[in-house]
């Protein structure tokens, strides 16, 4: 008979630490049973309003007008590093028409206002209008305008060990990735295809 040693914990097996609904290492506690429920709808309630605060959700949606008289202003080819340049036509290298540069499917196409600080890596600040193109297939590295439990929020899908996540981008860390589980209404709305701000 050899001596093979079988059963006990095989090394890698288990969930991996930080992947479960608050993303640390869990501990065993004893309570009473009669006391579970009421723990298990604490920690419920308490995921989402943690939720709630990483959503930095959006409320403002606007549409494109659909016949405006398309307007083409100038595309000047010459690099600008101050002031202004030469306004003769030479140097004009195309028009551009800038809901054409903006919009590639009008009738699938409308703009959110950014509410809050979690995209600022990317450029998208309070303020700014985000372009949505419903017609596009969202993929993994997109920005995406998603749905969750009734907040429409702006982040980057991504997906980890086949679990779906939104990804804020902002490096001050006052916003945590949220993880997409079975309890959740999720959707995908649109994919952010662009932005624009007035600075007056």
């Amino acid at each position: 008979m050899n001596n093979i040693k079988r059963g006990g914990i095989r090394t890698g097996a288990g969930r991996k630490v930080g992947t479960g609904k608050f993303g640390e290492s869990t501990t065993v506690v004893r309570i009473p049973e009669s006391q579970a429920p009421i723990i298990k709808d604490f920690l419920a309630a308490y995921q989402r309003k943690k939720v709630k605060a990483d959503i930095d959700a959006v409320t403002e949606f606007e549409w494109p007008t659909l016949y405006a008289t398309s307007i083409k202003l100038p595309l000047y080819s010459s690099k600008v590093s101050a002031g202004f340049p030469s306004p003769a036509e030479d140097h004009v290298e195309k028009r551009l028409d800038p809901s054409e540069f903006l919009i590639n499917q009008k009738d699938a196409t409308f703009f959110v206002t950014i509410q809050g600080y979690s995209m600022i890596d990317v450029g998208l600040l309070p303020g700014d209008k985000a372009v949505v193109d419903r017609s596009r297939q969202p993929v993994i590295g997109d920005i995406v305008l998603a749905v969750l439990d009734g907040e429409f929020t702006i982040k980057t899908l991504s997906r980890t060990d086949g679990v779906v996540r939104l990804l804020p981008a902002n490096s001050t860390g006052a916003y945590s990735p949220i993880e997409i589980t079975e309890e959740m209404n999720f959707e995908i709305w649109g994919v952010v295809t662009g932005s624009f701000r007035r600075f007056k």
